[in-house]
């Protein structure tokens, strides 16, 4: 029986740790699907989760339809922010201005030391201009989310960032020929894939499980539009969450799941096709081939 190796649990161990945390999690859920299971009347049914696809209340629930897009809409903008502007920033920062990660770290930690509603009354004068220049549409509110989201999709891309080695690898590519472009696309994202899924993910997660700054700065979202139906249905916003919550849970497992580095089948199959040489093939390629007139010789 082989020992364990130090500092590291074992399997049973292992198991147990991720069942509690498993549980801990389940509780609240199954909690919510048996409230939004229960009848007015007495008993268990699915009536409330069939209020939502009922063309009847579809009035009722126009505010909640209201939210879902716009949510989704700050969610994709929020995201291009993460993607095309936050992303290379990062890279270009640690390839080409080193000192300036310091500052970097300490300004992407402001977002979580200052608290969402002192946050607001600064981003109060700064949408005022913006309502001025560009409308209040619902999409401004980007730039928010954005500013809430950098401490995290930050955090997920340095650490990938600094384990691949990116400064070697692009020096190498651009020795090649190839432009920094090319750099970011081809050689830094596929090392830091799982990163960019993870900041992806928590991306789409604060947006939209955020309440404060759209509350405050009178947007509809998904989480505004759910207190103003909780007023009247309860049970239909609490069937609402749970979806929501379930969804960035299926979200996390596929980012789990595509995340991890690439198999290497081919060395594998090498591995395989070098094992299959026979003793007498290896022989056989060590002994030099004679030529005609040796052979003749020796005959």
């Amino acid at each position: 029986m082989s020992a364990g190796i130090p500092g590291r649990p074992s399997p049973a161990v292992a198991r147990l740790v991720v069942a509690v945390i498993g549980l801990v999690f389940l509780i609240p859920l199954v909690a919510m699907l048996e409230f939004t299971l229960r009848n007015t009347a007495g008993g268990h049914d699915f009536s409330h989760w069939a209020a939502l696809f009922d063309p009847d209340r579809a009035r009722g629930y126009r505010v909640l339809a209201q939210g879902v897009q716009n949510s989704l809409l700050l969610a994709v903008i929020s995201l291009a922010i993460v993607l095309l502007l936050f992303f290379p920033t990062i890279v270009l920062v640690h390839l080409r201005f080193p000192r300036l990660q310091r500052a970097l770290d300490l300004l992407t930690v402001l977002p979580i030391a200052i608290p969402a509603i002192v946050l607001v009354v600064g981003f109060a004068s700064i949408y005022r201009v913006i309502g001025q220049a560009f409308g209040s549409g619902v999409w401004t509110l980007a730039l928010a989310y954005g500013v809430l989201v950098l401490p995290f999709a930050y955090r997920a891309i340095v650490s990938d960032l600094t384990g691949m080695d990116a400064r070697v690898r692009a020096e190498a590519a651009r020795s090649l020929g190839a432009g920094w472009v090319t750099v970011l696309v081809r050689v830094i994202a596929p090392g830091v894939r799982r990163g960019l899924l993870a900041a992806s993910l928590i991306t789409i997660a604060i947006v939209l499980g955020e309440f404060t700054v759209s509350s405050l700065l009178n947007r509809t979202t998904l989480q505004t539009a759910l207190l103003q139906i909780s007023k009247s249905d309860p049970f239909v916003a609490v069937a609402v969450s749970l979806v929501s919550l379930v969804a960035a849970f299926v979200l996390l497992l596929i980012v789990s799941a595509t995340g991890g580095p690439p198999r290497r089948r081919g060395h594998r199959h090498t591995r395989s096709s070098s094992s299959s040489v026979t003793p007498t093939d290896s022989a056989r390629a060590t002994v030099p081939a004679q030529s005609p007139k040796e052979s003749a010789r020796g005959r």
